[in-house]
């Protein structure tokens, strides 16, 4: 195993189901998939990974497999954070004991914040009990707040807060974070459509939903943002795939996406999501050029 490093890419896994169930195959296929496909490490239980509609145990052997499916070909990451800091806690001590590399851990969610000193002292107390290093995960769109920048800054230099994921859409925000914290803090694009700007202004990787899909054209955008292929690359492939996703939600998207690219056998997701059944996925793959 090793710890995600400038340059990495990171495809936060999709869960695969079959009959309301786990689809360990398909979760395979899709590691072989996307390792095959040049990316640095995985993501399970996160926003596309329906982490809020897996059971703990399912969350638990979820990330299980994965880590003895790659074993240490990449490094592994983990979501599924609670809204307590006990759970978040207990959740970190349990990604440790399974052997992750680092886990990801949002601001709290239903109850929000009522000030920036709230999500700064939940933030620190995590921290000072984690076992394992993890990156702060700044998705407003589902926390229902971002995560300050102030917050970030305040703890950028604890031992065990090795960086963030933003998700948040807004490429002001990841600057923000850029220039406020140390040069060892890692600083991850989570929203697909900022991923090439973001890496020509200094973000150190991506973790992105649709690089499950396209794991190469992904990887291609981080090794060498600069070179004139990269352009075409998201213009072609990554913002016709993202608008796609925005439209119809990330995670049935990508499903109905890896099954027209015969990755996964379904593309089954829980409520309150619905599968996608769309026509035209296949025409969006065609013009994307993934076929």
């Amino acid at each position: 195993m090793k710890a995600p490093e400038v340059g990495d890419l990171l495809p936060p896994l999709v869960t695969p189901f079959a009959d309301g169930e786990v689809d360990w195959d398909s979760l395979d296929e899709l590691l072989a998939h996307v390792v095959e496909g040049g990316v640095t490490g995985v993501f399970p239980c996160g926003t596309t990974g329906e982490f809020a509609s897996l059971t703990r145990e399912e969350r638990r052997a979820l990330v299980e497999h994965t880590v003895d499916a790659v074993g240490d070909e990449v490094s592994v990451l983990a979501g599924g954070t609670g809204t307590s800091v006990g759970e978040a806690i207990d959740w970190l001590e349990t990604l440790a004991d399974i052997g992750v590399d680092a886990g990801v851990v949002t601001a709290p969610y239903y109850h929000n914040s009522n000030g920036e000193a709230g999500v700064r002292r939940f933030f620190e107390v995590v921290a000072d009990a984690s076992p394992l290093p993890f990156f702060l995960y700044n998705v407003p769109g589902c926390v229902g707040e971002p995560i300050p920048i102030e917050t970030v800054a305040a703890v950028a230099d604890h031992e065990a807060v090795c960086g963030l994921k933003d998700s948040s859409g807004d490429l002001a925000y990841g600057l923000r974070a850029k220039h406020r914290t140390p040069a060892d803090f890692r600083l991850f694009q989570g929203y697909d459509s900022l991923l090439l700007p973001s890496l020509q202004m200094g973000f150190d990787g991506g973790i992105n939903a649709l690089a499950n899909v396209v794991p190469g054209a992904y990887a291609s955008l981080v090794d060498d943002p600069g070179r004139a292929q990269a352009e075409r690359t998201h213009r072609k492939v990554v913002d016709p795939l993202f608008e796609y996703a925005l439209a119809k939600g990330f995670a049935p998207a990508t499903k109905a996406l890896l099954v027209e690219r015969a990755v996964i056998s379904a593309a089954d997701v829980r409520p309150p999501l619905s599968a996608d059944t769309v026509s035209g996925v296949e025409a969006l793959v065609a013009a994307a050029q993934l076929s």
